[in-house]
């Protein structure tokens, strides 16, 4: 939720938000009449209590008539005290309503417009020429096949489309992935956490996943629980309503998780495979930092993602996500995409987002300043996830159907170089 005494100070400057995501301005002045609704009833509320109170002094000092005139008078307050009570608290919960609909505002520079809208920021490393080498391309499917690393069909017969196994060296693949982004985010001073990946309504809703596209998450209406599509949620819940001490830096996690998204309305190129699934498994980076250290915390992310890709000698590039394909709780979001050879285009493998005080003011997340309490905020971060499987076979399949192995996976993989076709 953004600050509503920066809404109140600076309407335009939301308003200005609004229009950089495509979203509706006219929401802001909702949000202030609902406002001012709530604070003209807090103080009706305010002065009949007051009212009230100093009554029930005149009460304790009368007698006879004058006593029971007065306590008429006090029963008549209790009851407007009861209903102006009722009135001011509808008033607020409307207020938060409304104000929790306005999404993030975004942070300077970043690119206005919808989801390619983006502004590409930099290349790093280079497509190879297969051609010049003599391959003939293989999408990441055919190779996981072959592998017998990848079952789709299998996936389908069991759970329906989009799910699949990854069997024998698939299943070892991925762990090498995840389990060498946890190295490298425990080397970086992340907390390990195995994550919820059940959360409440409340949690769900206070990290800004309940908005535009809430149709895209599992929900458990018998338990009325959540399915999370990344273990930002349960990382983002787990200090709700405290006071953090952020006095020796940053409170930071990384969570590992199986991730569940209904993708809904997704079709085409992404389907094939395993690109664009209803389960997978992920290592997500979180952070809770003080507002002032946001911005370096959120570059600091992005640099040991970029450490981890050049690790796995990816071909990617950078992009600065525009305004309207932030999601409600981001104020800036980089996106590293890898080059995918099958299709001769960039696919997103990691993404990291800044969310500044926008989570943690809606789940009462603070840290104790000199001056009191003041929101913390919140950065998240993808290391590792099962897509990154695409990106690897497609881009390191050699001419002999084998594929190379990246140093950094070796370890975790009992010293293989190359993936070896199963006959």
């Amino acid at each position: 939720m953004i600050d509503l005494k920066l809404l109140r100070a600076e309407p335009d400057v939301v308003r200005e938000s609004q229009r950089s995501r495509g979203a509706d301005p006219g929401v802001v002045d909702q949000v202030l009449e609902a406002d001012a609704t709530h604070r003209a009833a807090l103080a009706d509320f305010e002065a009949r209590r007051a009212e009230q109170k100093a009554l029930g002094k005149e009460v304790a000092q009368a007698s006879g008539d004058a006593k029971q005139q007065l306590l008429v008078r006090t029963k008549q307050l209790a009851a407007e005290v009861k209903e102006l009570q009722a009135s001011a608290d509808a008033a607020a919960g409307r207020a938060v309503e409304l104000a929790r609909s306005l999404g993030n505002i975004p942070e300077p520079g970043v690119p206005s417009g919808g989801e390619d809208d983006f502004t590409v920021l930099r290349h790093e490393g280079s497509p190879r020429d297969f051609a010049a080498e003599g391959v003939e391309v293989q999408d990441h499917l055919a190779i996981g096949e072959r592998l017998r690393a990848i079952d789709m069909e299998r996936g389908a017969k069991v759970s329906g489309a989009r799910f699949y196994f990854l069997t024998g060296i698939g299943a070892r693949l991925e762990l090498a992935i995840l389990n060498a982004a946890m190295g490298l985010a425990q080397d970086a001073g992340f907390t390990p956490m195995i994550t919820p990946t059940l959360v409440r309504p409340e949690t769900m809703a206070g990290t800004g996943f309940l908005g535009a596209h809430a149709d895209e998450i599992y929900f458990l209406e018998r338990d009325e629980l959540y399915l999370t599509g990344t273990s930002e949620v349960a990382l983002a819940g787990y200090h709700t309503d405290e006071i953090l001490d952020l006095s020796e830096g940053p409170l930071r996690y990384a969570g590992w998780s199986a991730c569940y998204r209904r993708e809904a309305g997704s079709a085409g190129r992404d389907t094939r495979g395993i690109i664009r699934v209803h389960q997978f498994h992920k290592v997500e980076m979180f952070s809770y930092v003080t507002a002032a250290d946001a911005a370096a915390e959120h570059a600091r992310f992005l640099e040991i993602q970029e450490r981890m890709l050049q690790a796995l000698e990816l071909p990617y590039r950078l992009i600065d996500t525009a305004a309207g394909d932030l999601g409600s709780s981001a104020a800036r979001k980089f996106d590293c995409e890898a080059w995918l050879p099958s299709q001769e285009r960039w696919m997103e493998v990691t993404s990291t987002s800044n969310c500044t005080t926008y989570q943690a003011r809606r789940l009462a997340i603070r840290e104790r300043g000199e001056n009191g309490t003041t929101p913390v905020a919140t950065i998240n971060g993808t290391i590792g996830t099962t897509r990154w499987i695409v990106a690897l076979l497609e881009n390191h399949q050699q001419a002999d159907g084998t594929v190379y192995v990246p140093e950094i996976l070796r370890p975790h993989l009992g010293g293989l170089e190359y993936l070896e076709p199963v006959a």
